[in-house]
């Protein structure tokens, strides 16, 4: 058992959690505050240091991953039943996840339980968040046309993966349609890409252990428990919907996809553990692709289109968070939102969670176009900064488990025949 990933990245997380409490200022405090904060970045420097590589070779691994998947399909009407079937599938699992936000909050109403007085710190807090375009700042046509990936080199600098999906998409697509000595060329390369990236990450899955010791560590030194006990409810709330949402994955995942619920929890058990260490869903892309070829049995030609684009544009976790934070916050500030406006914030919701970066703290970014949008001041941010890491680390394992969820679902409702299956598996091993 020392010798399996899962147990050592859950030792990892244990001993990293006890290690910043003995350090934290506001927990054991083994050491002054100024020593602790100075120590912290040092501890957390092999866990930025194993997130580094991982985006290092996210875009190669991206693109390839969609390029090969896209090619695997045995034909261009296989690969129709996917692409139309999948992009509904997120748009409802997204609203489904808003909708469950919504209720939640107004069920419990997590802002009744904040004192008002804390409000009084929040009017002398500068927030650094960066300009975000809300969706009000930008017309319909126009987003339509920025999908396409006109500059890639800015679309690598915002780290904004959509794009390179799309660019991706294009270019599987054109293979399908080329000759098959036009396309081995560029497919071979796509092979060597993903061979070379899925290198890359192996070597770095070797630090996985001491990067989830030294990411919690270092979060754990810098919010210790008081942030998390002022802020219980509101966290306690998140946590709910996004429970809720889980359960959703799994009645999806046992009524559609005919699997067990334990045996499908027991399978991607390894992905959600390093997706709740890095916060990150494009970091654990990787072994999520692994997962359902070797333990869920997914065909290639799934999992490689699918995983990719859904660490993308699926951000179920990600909406649920940032509508039970808004609401939270109307609440708090004792702003009354009418229907009109409940239905335009979950619309907002669904559309800015779509396409989000995969990567650590941009929840927040994305929360910061909400509240403008329904009228509450954006330094209310500041409130639930002390608590977002946590709950990062929560909804990108939901984000993950979401996507996971979707390769079972694609693969059952687009009925491949087992010929279909084993030409396909043989074309993208070829």
């Amino acid at each position: 058992m020392l010798k399996e990933l899962w147990f050592q990245v859950i030792l990892g997380m244990v001993l990293g959690v006890l290690f910043g409490l003995i350090l934290s200022p506001s927990a054991f405090a083994l050491v002054p505050n100024d020593v602790a904060m100075n120590i912290a970045p040092w501890i957390a420097l092999v866990g930025n240091i194993f997130l580094a590589l991982i985006k290092m070779v996210v875009i190669p691994l991206v693109m390839s991953s969609i390029i090969l998947g896209i090619t695997s399909a045995t034909n261009i009407d296989t690969l129709k039943s996917l692409g139309l079937k999948i992009a509904p599938y997120f748009i409802f699992t997204t609203i489904i996840a808003v909708t469950l936000g919504i209720l939640i909050a107004y069920a419990i109403e997590p802002g009744s339980f904040i004192s008002k007085e804390i409000l009084n710190t929040i009017s002398t807090t500068t927030v650094a968040i960066k300009d975000v375009t809300t969706f009000s700042q930008v017309s319909l046509p126009d987003m339509i046309v920025d999908l396409i990936p006109v500059n890639t080199a800015k679309a690598n600098l915002d780290g904004n993966i959509l794009a390179f999906v799309i660019l991706a998409i294009f270019i599987g697509v054109a293979l399908m349609d080329l000759k098959e000595d036009e396309a081995k060329p560029l497919k071979e390369l796509a092979k060597s890409f993903q061979a070379f990236s899925m290198k890359i990450v192996e070597w770095s899955m070797r630090l996985a252990p001491y990067a989830v010791f030294g990411l919690l560590a270092n979060i754990t030194i810098k919010i210790g428990f008081d942030a998390i006990l002022s802020m219980s409810m509101y966290v306690i709330t998140v946590l709910i919907g996004l429970i809720s949402l889980m359960i959703f994955y799994l009645l999806l995942v046992y009524f559609i996809g005919k699997v067990k619920p334990l045996d499908f929890l027991r399978n991607i058990k390894d992905v959600q553990l390093m997706a709740f260490s890095t916060s990150s869903s494009a970091a654990v892309m990787p072994l999520s692709m692994k997962t359902a070829e070797e333990k869920l049995h997914i065909p290639e030609s799934i999992s490689k289109f699918i995983i990719p684009l859904g660490a993308t544009i699926n951000m179920d976790g990600t909406a649920i968070y940032q509508v039970i934070a808004a609401i939270f916050l109307t609440q708090l500030f004792g702003i009354d939102l009418s229907l009109i406006e409940i239905v335009i914030l979950a619309v907002t919701t669904v559309g800015a969670s779509i396409g989000a970066p995969s990567t650590p703290g941009v929840g927040i970014v994305i929360l910061a176009t909400i509240l403008q949008n329904i009228g509450v001041p954006v330094e209310g941010i500041a409130l639930i900064l002390g608590v977002d890491r946590i709950l990062d680390m929560c909804r990108t394992t939901i984000n993950v488990t979401g996507d996971l969820t979707a390769t079972i679902i694609m693969n059952r409702l687009t009925k491949m025949t087992p010929d279909e299956r084993k030409v396909s598996e043989i074309i993208s091993k070829s």
